[in-house]
């Protein structure tokens, strides 16, 4: 890992060959594969899998004397199986040649950042002295989302002969990646049919067996030399079976293409002969390979964050995975944001709040996919208002866990693997994901100036969501205030009060404030909206002006705790007993997964003041500081730095950070408040994946969010980007760790608008258009404005 353009790992280790496959994926927002060797099998080694977004499927299982249903994100036929020996001359056939292989003795694998490719080289070398070579070259075309292709050569060394190549396509696959689901079941596709066309393209079919999602995959195999193929079938693969010869200076070159359909496809038709017909219509893989190039040069000049050193490098890999997982074409499906990108089944594949974290970056460089997947949030509305009838309120109610219908997908049980226990899972009371679909709807408005999405969609989520935080919110004549009970909050390591009878706690303070703050907005874009609009959307919610005036009360007397001088968690937070963390550091080292080493000693969390992630903290990620005073101000309360750097500092020092995204928020908040440590939890959630600092998790799936939230990092939280209704504010908070950031954003319509940061210095570069001047809000409040065609440098406090 060497240089800024590619990701590299010299060596074969079987031990992080999972966290390899899974930073060398390869997608285009429509299909993602795993950077598996072709030569794989899935085991306890690797797990070749490829995974289409949208893509669910439900499977009934018996685990802990109980039935269960859970929705998948299916995994695909495999379409980059190869395998392949020597069969030298005068002398028997070798073995079938994997990584794992004895012989193999240089293995090296490069992910190219720049142009989306996978290469990955090896050499065996057998006890005879004869060495076979062998690249292969994958891509997954960011130009056309329904073709991928691999090119292999194979290189003879001090031998002559012939090498036996199989091109397989593997349908005979089950969702089997993560360990802790292995009592589930995993079988998802049925009714396999494959064959041969008199073309030699090679195809499969199957179905999902609950969601009836039709699949069809097509390849088309090439070699150089021609040869004559054998073709063998089953229901689920086919086999195309090359002998070639080979020698010195006479390399084997085999070209597999892949055409991937599905009847999620619109306009549809036939995904099995539309596949093949795709397949044999498609370039040849130079002409593919350049481009599939070009588009990856197009997203890059859009989406591209710059900065220097080891630090730029991680984030051009972390926006590699973002962009591959939610790409242009993302916004032409009905697809959301999966916690583990299309790297993997960790989480099933489910959409969480985790978007909080993703679409702030999305709304600045691609807004048509941060609309569209906002989109997919709306389209399941009406089993969100249908969720919150059942829980006896009004509203949206929208679920912790999503897939492909809205309905909500969280276990019901979970295993904790330290004990082997399956415990009642209670994270379907994360009601705040309410509050974070409200709040990436109101920066997409902010960022877009999208007001029809705004009048349309978006008031449509933001008042429904309203209605629901205001119809949890019960009067508490006591305290004279609004509480909301019996929830979950963003730790998760708090689902009830100890030895209650019932789940949840009450007035999480992130959910109370983020309600309120919901309300306040929704009543703001109530009153944006054009008559007709918005006596459509009140007869629709049957809201009149009582209603409206509940809200705004709601608004200002929403209840939040306090203890010992800082915010409290939750109501009687302050209460917990005090862990005694220095002892289980020393007895355990690694504690990030807290509740499973309390549940395995027989006890819980819930009795101790411990959070597994941010939690209040995060109201410091959502919300500048001022603004943040601002809303605590509204609500009667006094929010100062003092108050906050008090509650940071209590928090801190209780939070076992068994999340990727906790580490993001503290460094975060802490660069904010210029606090010492900030870099430390910076460079955490900056290596989160890459070095696996989870344990194993990587392998699963890359953590989008944790990704996603360190490019948001550099861009509103460093450069302090921040779309307001009065311009776009561009507040600093430098870091000497990153002294200078170079990026290209999306604004109220402006496109490619340039923005450099140096130390007291910010340039900002607007393209000719038809459009006026941006609008800029530098520190201290002065307005500058930026005219099309015109580029210019401000000097910054400090500089």
């Amino acid at each position: 890992m060497n240089t800024f353009r590619h990701w590299e790992y010299p060596r074969y280790d079987p031990k992080t060959e999972r966290l390899v496959e899974s930073l060398c994926t390869l997608g285009n927002g429509r299909f993602a594969t795993r950077g598996a060797a072709p030569e794989s099998t899935a085991g306890a080694v690797h797990y070749p899998a490829t995974y289409l977004a949208g893509c669910y499927n439900r499977l009934t299982s018996t685990v802990a004397g109980r039935t269960v249903s859970n929705e998948d994100m299916v995994r695909l036929p495999d379409w980059t199986a190869l395998r392949y020996r020597c069969l030298p001359d005068s002398a028997p056939p070798g073995d079938w040649l994997t990584p794992d292989h004895p012989t193999l003795r240089h293995c090296r694998v490069s992910l190219d950042l720049s142009t989306g490719t996978l290469t990955r080289r090896m050499l065996f070398h057998d006890a005879e002295g004869r060495r076979l070579g062998v690249t292969h070259i994958r891509l997954v075309h960011m130009g056309d989302p329904y073709l991928a292709a691999q090119r292999t050569v194979f290189t003879a060394y001090g031998w002559r002969g012939r090498i036996e190549v199989e091109s397989v396509l593997d349908g005979e696959v089950t969702n089997a990646g993560v360990d802790r689901y292995h009592a589930l079941a995993g079988g998802h596709l049925v009714a396999h049919r494959a064959g041969v066309e008199a073309e030699g393209i090679a195809w499969l079919a199957c179905t999902t067996s609950a969601s009836r999602v039709r699949i069809g995959l097509a390849v088309r195999t090439s070699s150089r030399p021609l040869t004559s193929v054998d073709t063998a079938c089953t229901a689920g693969t086919t086999t195309q079976t090359s002998v070639m010869p080979i020698r010195r200076g006479r390399p084997v070159v085999v070209v597999k293409t892949a055409a991937l359909f599905s009847s999620l496809d619109r306009p549809f038709a036939d995904p099995v002969r539309r596949s093949i017909e795709y397949a044999g219509r498609a370039p040849d893989f130079p002409t593919l390979l350049e481009s599939h190039r070009a588009s990856w040069q197009h997203i890059w000049n859009e989406g591209g964050l710059r900065t220097a050193g080891e630090t730029g490098r991680i984030l051009r890999l972390h926006a590699f995975h973002v962009l591959q997982t939610l790409s242009p074409h993302t916004a032409e499906l009905d697809a959301g944001v999966p916690a583990r990108g299309l790297h993997g089944e960790a989480y099933r594949g489910h959409v969480f709040w985790d978007e909080l974290f993703v679409l702030p970056y999305l709304a600045l460089h691609f807004p048509e996919t941060a609309r569209a997947l906002l989109m997919y949030r709306h389209r399941r509305l009406p089993a969100a208002l249908e969720a919150a009838r059942r829980g006896g309120v009004r509203g949206a109610m929208f679920p912790w866990q999503s897939g492909s219908s809205g309905v909500e997908e969280t276990q019901r049980v979970h295993l904790n693997p330290r004990s082997g226990r399956w415990l009642p899972d209670h994270s379907r009371l994360q009601h705040h994901v309410n509050s974070a679909i409200a709040w990436n709807v109101w920066q997409y408005g902010l960022a877009t100036g999208d007001t029809g999405f705004m009048h349309g969609p978006g008031a449509g989520l933001l008042l429904h969501i309203a209605r629901f935080w205001a119809d949890s919110a019960d009067w508490d004549g006591d305290l004279g205030r609004y509480r909301i009970r019996g929830v979950v909050g963003p730790d998760e390591y708090h689902d009830a009060y100890p030895g209650a009878a019932v789940p949840g706690i009450d007035d999480n303070a992130y959910t109370n404030v983020t309600a309120a703050w919901v309300l306040a907005r929704a009543l703001d874009l109530d009153q944006d909206l054009p008559a007709a609009r918005r006596a459509e959307l009140h007869a629709h919610l049957g809201l009149g002006a009582d209603d409206l005036a509940v809200w705004e009360e709601i608004s200002h007397r929403m209840y939040v705790p306090f203890h010992r001088d800082v915010i409290s968690q939750f109501h009687g937070y302050g209460d917990l007993a005090e862990l005694d963390w220095d002892a289980y550091r020393a007895r355990y080292h690694d504690i990030r997964r807290l509740d499973r080493i309390l549940e395995a000693e027989g006890d819980t969390p819930n009795r101790y003041r411990a959070s597994k992630q941010a939690d209040t903290l995060m109201l410091g990620y959502l919300y500048r500081p001022a603004e943040l005073a601002r809303l605590f101000v509204r609500l009667g309360y006094v929010l100062d730095d003092e108050l906050w750097a008090r509650t940071v500092a209590y928090y801190l020092r209780r939070t076992c950070h068994g999340s990727t995204l906790s580490s993001l928020v503290h460094g975060w908040v802490l660069a904010r408040q210029q606090g010492p440590d900030a870099w430390r939890y910076c460079q955490e959630a900056l290596l989160s994946d890459i070095t696996d600092v989870q344990g194993g998790t990587t392998g699963e799936g890359i953590h989008l969010g944790a990704m996603a939230g360190t490019l948001d990092l550099v861009e509103r939280g460093i450069v302090g980007l921040h779309p307001a209704t009065d311009g776009l504010h561009i507040d600093p908070v430098p870091l000497s760790e990153i002294p200078g950031s170079a990026l290209s954003v999306c604004y109220l319509g402006h496109r490619d608008v340039r923005i450099r940061f140096r130390p007291g210095r910010l340039g900002v570069r607007v393209p000719s258009s038809l459009l006026g001047p941006v609008p800029l809000v530098l520190p201290g409040g002065r307005h500058e404005q930026v005219a099309a065609g015109q580029e210019r440098w401000f000097r910054l406090p400090g500089g």
